[in-house]
């Protein structure tokens, strides 16, 4: 299948290309930046989520990823939803090939944590999620999945400092954050696996929404 992914130059959109290369497939990756992928089966295009006149002409993907996204950049709810938005307005509506969407979301857009404007878009992402899968159906089915931490390059600044790191891990029961590998393995098997599922929002965080202490005598 054709697969177009946004953000893959690096972290979880570039695992995802890997994944998806893996499997089989031919990969289109949009990005504002150049290209990290050297494979046959993958073509590199830059352009910005957020301006439709930069998108590749002539492309119309069986499966479409929206990973592209900023955190605390001053346009976040431009490039995490706007530009979510505009893609799969683009790409997945009146194509005959679509059979899947997945969006990534975010852990923040379930508890409203991190940086106000950054949990706003992802909560945004989550409700836009909903309202493309009704539209696409039975066609195609459209879910995200909202990762809590991960270990890329965007979260060094606190996986670099032991304090910080402790302090999170005292929050998180398995101990650990998702590798952006993991994170694809859920994207490909929601988008190629999954047939049926559609309109949901996967919380994948290691616990961490979910963490409390039961108080009782």
């Amino acid at each position: 299948m054709n697969v177009l992914i946004t953000g893959t130059s690096s972290g979880i959109g570039r695992a995802c290309a890997l994944k998806f290369l893996e499997e089989g497939h031919a990969v289109w990756g949009m990005d504002i930046k150049n290209g990290s992928i050297d494979h046959p089966a993958y073509t590199h295009v830059t352009a910005d989520v957020r301006v439709p006149e930069t998108y590749p002409e002539g492309l119309a993907p069986h499966i479409l990823v929206n990973n592209a996204g900023v955190q605390n950049s001053g346009d976040d709810i431009g490039v995490n939803l706007e530009g979510v938005i505009r893609v799969t307005e683009h790409f997945a509506f009146h194509n005959e090939n679509i059979k899947a969407v997945v969006n990534i979301g975010s852990a923040s857009g379930h508890t409203g944590s991190e940086f106000p404007e950054y949990a706003a878009s992802k909560g945004g992402v989550i409700a836009y999620t909903k309202n493309a899968a009704l539209r696409l159906a039975p066609q195609a089915t459209c879910n995200s999945i909202d990762p809590g931490g991960v270990t890329t390059e965007l979260n060094a600044c606190v996986m670099e400092d032991e304090k910080l790191w402790n302090r999170i891990m005292e929050l998180t029961p398995m101990k650990r954050w998702a590798s952006p590998e993991e994170i694809a393995e859920w994207v490909y098997f929601v988008a190629v696996v999954n047939r049926f599922m559609t309109g949901q929002n996967l919380l994948i965080d290691g616990g961490e929404a979910g963490k409390m202490d039961f108080i009782w005598p």
